[in-house]
């Protein structure tokens, strides 16, 4: 597989390589659950660069906490999570997202990017593509469980999972 994996907080000049991944992951992951058109728009790599730009650079989001897992000099995989967007959240984390290239699934860059940017010790919150099993497992297997609320963001349907927080059913 090369060399070593390497997982370190993600820089300004990262921006073009992870908004690469992102694209890659988002068309691999979401086709059939987001539109072609917007999966193969080809402005799309342009806009993830600025997102990731601004995302690095902006005192705006200084809070949060952006890492990449990278190989042989590229970067494989990427995270990111904040403060969540609810002030009166049961938890202190939110992972916004967590992307690895297919290629590198089983790796240890998806277990090593999530303790990056979230301590294991924090209560944290995130959403995932409903029906998207593998992650589903992924993170159930880092101590998330669904709390039962769904959103439809983008035409996707989402389930939100938590993590040391109180549910409904007590756990």
């Amino acid at each position: 597989m090369g060399s070593p994996l390497t997982v370190r907080l993600a820089r300004v000049e990262d921006a073009a390589q992870m908004a690469w991944v992102h694209v890659r992951c988002w068309q691999e992951t979401y086709r059939g659950l987001m539109s072609d058109a917007v999966l193969d728009d080809p402005s799309l790599p342009a806009a993830r660069e600025r997102f990731w730009t601004v995302a690095l650079s902006d005192e705006r989001y200084r809070r949060n906490r952006a890492a990449v897992a990278e190989r042989d000099g590229k970067v494989i995989g990427i995270a990111m999570s904040g403060p969540p967007p609810d002030a009166a959240a049961e938890w202190v984390r939110q992972l916004h997202l967590l992307y690895v290239r297919a290629a590198d699934h089983g790796t240890g860059a998806g277990p090593a990017l999530l303790r990056a940017v979230i301590d294991p010790t924090e209560s944290a919150a995130l959403w995932v593509a409903d029906p998207n099993p593998r992650a589903q497992a992924f993170y159930r297997k880092h101590g998330f469980i669904a709390d039962g609320v769904v959103q439809v963001e983008d035409g996707v349907r989402e389930i939100r999972m938590v993590r040391g927080v109180r549910t409904p059913d007590g756990c």
